[in-house]
């Protein structure tokens, strides 16, 4: 029986969290290398674009994820922030750094300097939907020379650098910000591949770029195709149609050959997150009754085939640190009781939404529907794809939303994923969260320069959040990418921000 893997990615452990100021960057090949002309690589992806590649959206990870831009810094495989567009940096003083910049050019010919790097912050800072990694920082950009840029924060934030890894923080060449605020990654970025085409919320082709400064992919180009159905993508594989399928639902893995599946530690919580701001869970004694319902381990095996661990917190095992510095929830409301949960909700109907985009998570909301209906709610469903709610979510149209979430996506720092997703201004707020003692100890987190105090009120922070019943965690999932027996050199990420690179390519 295949056994969950529990604390394999200490790398993700922030102790050495701005070590790697003047590292070298740990792509495995010569920068300078001309790395031949492989074939073209096929990769089916989960999520359709939802703002046609914008960095401003959720789209971001994958413009990452193809290597089709960058930041000025990058995640390492350690969690460190390694060089990117910037070849090193250095912090002046609490709440000032400054980055020099590598040569290189834009996949349009133009070149990077300092000036393009201070208009791709100010566009992301102007965004009309601010990037989530800026949720809890101000940012003042400011060229000095043709190739030093200082960043300045409004307080202190001793993890810019992890900060500006963040795929929303990719810096593209001038043109691709239209007077409308659409930002078009399409022949802009200064990564190993160029996006030549985007069909829509279907397909998207991407041709190597051989300026890149990192040196020439392997790979001579990407054929993307969007696959929302889970099933439709595994059978993809297997059908030889595509070479790469992301997020193999867990009841198609075992289908899969053996050498084609494999499995990654991931920082992915799935939750139920309840709307406190309107509707029946402005009530907290029903958001506790919900929470009391709710048994997200009755999922582990009947849903995700053993692929997840019960839920422990907001972190899971794949988060090392988090348990030992894990704080005990206190001061919850009390729990309204069945008899109590039928005479308020008497004539109202729990509105449930999740997305088929994760074919596990429709699954777990008929799980969870059983439960909540045996507290004494009256529960109706809403499934579509993400692309389509997404708007509706953030509006606060639902009461209870079903999902899967990678805690250290933005900035490879939790305090990011907690500022965006909980605080009162946080810009993912889909809970709806207004929580003084919740935003005082984020901003408490995010302020925390040494790496351990950090990590501790990072969990006083989780305890607070999960006072509140906003969300109440269900299991810690573990991903399943499908990867055909020719193709080399893919990248199996935690956080799922990085997949194909200058290394992968075909036999």
């Amino acid at each position: 029986m295949r056994t969950t893997s529990r604390g394999l990615i200490a790398a993700l452990a922030l102790t050495p969290l701005l070590a790697g100021c003047f590292a070298q960057s740990d792509s495995g090949s010569d920068a300078g290398s001309d790395n031949g002309t492989g074939g073209r690589l096929r990769v089916a992806l989960a999520v359709p674009p939802v703002q046609a590649l914008s960095p401003y959206s959720n789209d971001a990870t994958v413009l990452s994820k193809l290597s089709v831009a960058e930041g000025l810094t990058a995640l390492g495989k350690d969690g460190t922030a390694v060089p990117a567009l910037a070849k090193s940096w250095k912090q002046q003083n609490a709440t000032t750094w400054t980055f020099e910049l590598r040569e290189a050019t834009f996949q349009d010919g133009t070149e990077v300097t300092a000036e393009s790097v201070v208009n791709a912050l100010d566009q992301a800072n102007a965004a009309e939907t601010k990037p989530r990694v800026l949720s809890d920082v101000t940012l003042t950009a400011k060229a000095d020379d043709a190739d030093t840029v200082t960043l300045t924060t409004k307080t202190a934030d001793p993890v810019l650098p992890l900060r500006l890894a963040s795929p929303a923080l990719a810096v593209l060449s001038a043109k691709a910000y239209g007077k409308d605020g659409a930002v078009s990654p399409v022949g802009t970025g200064t990564g190993a591949f160029e996006l030549t085409k985007l069909n829509g919320k279907t397909k998207a082709t991407l041709s190597r770029y051989d300026g890149y400064w990192g040196g020439k992919a392997k790979a001579s180009g990407i054929d993307v195709t969007w696959i929302a159905d889970g099933t439709a993508r595994a059978g993809a594989l297997r059908g030889g149609d595509v070479d790469i399928a992301e997020w193999i639902p867990t009841a198609q893995a075992k289908l899969l050959e053996a050498d084609t599946r494999h499995e990654v530690p991931s920082v992915r919580t799935d939750s139920l997150i309840l709307n406190t701001g309107s509707g029946l869970f402005a009530d907290a004694s029903l958001r506790a009754a919900a929470r009391e319902a709710v048994d997200g381990s009755a999922l582990v095996d009947s849903v995700f085939g053993g692929y997840a661990d019960p839920a422990q917190g907001l972190f899971g095992p794949a988060v090392p640190w988090a348990a030992d510095d894990r704080v005990e929830v206190t001061g919850r409301a009390e729990a309204a009781t069945a008899a109590q949960v039928t005479s308020k909700t008497k004539g109202k109907t729990l509105r449930l939404a999740t997305y088929t985009n994760r074919a596990e998570l429709p699954e777990a909301a008929t799980v969870l529907q059983q439960q909540l209906e045996k507290a004494g709610f009256t529960v109706k469903q809403d499934v579509r794809e993400y692309t389509q709610m997404e708007a509706d979510l953030l509006a606060g149209k639902y009461d209870a939303l079903v999902f899967s979430r990678v805690t250290l996506l933005d900035t490879g720092d939790a305090v990011g994923y907690l500022a965006s997703d909980y605080m009162s201004d946080g810009v993912y707020n889909i809970a709806g969260l207004k929580d003084g003692a919740v935003d005082k100890a984020v901003k408490a987190a995010g302020e925390e320069g040494d790496t351990e105090q950090r990590q501790r009120k990072i969990m006083r922070a989780e305890a607070e959040i999960l006072r509140t019943d906003a969300v109440v965690p269900l299991v810690h999932e573990q991903v399943v990418q499908g990867i055909a027996t020719d193709v080399e050199g893919v990248l199996l990420d935690p956080r799922e921000r990085s997949l194909v690179d200058i290394d992968t390519h075909l036999k």
